[in-house]
């Protein structure tokens, strides 16, 4: 599943792959806004880890879990 995080005063966003649902993802980061932590930490497919100052934050986008489809429409 893609995430993408929006960064106040950053012209880029933050964009990754991700293997957990959108609901655990999404559970995560309410949680951390809700108790006030600084940091919102998440990890990519590849292990990779990120942690997103909840300070700046602009946005999150959670991509769905639906997988693309190849090819043309007829």
């Amino acid at each position: 599943m893609e995430i993408r995080i929006g960064i106040l005063n950053s012209p880029r966003e933050l964009s990754f792959e991700s293997s957990e649902t959108a609901t655990v993802i999404e559970k995560s980061i309410a949680d951390a806004l809700a108790a006030g932590a600084a940091f919102i930490s998440l990890s990519d497919n590849k292990g990779k880890s990120y942690l997103v100052p909840t300070a700046s934050l602009a946005y999150v986008e959670i991509g769905s879990e639906e997988a693309r489809r190849v090819g043309f429409l007829a």
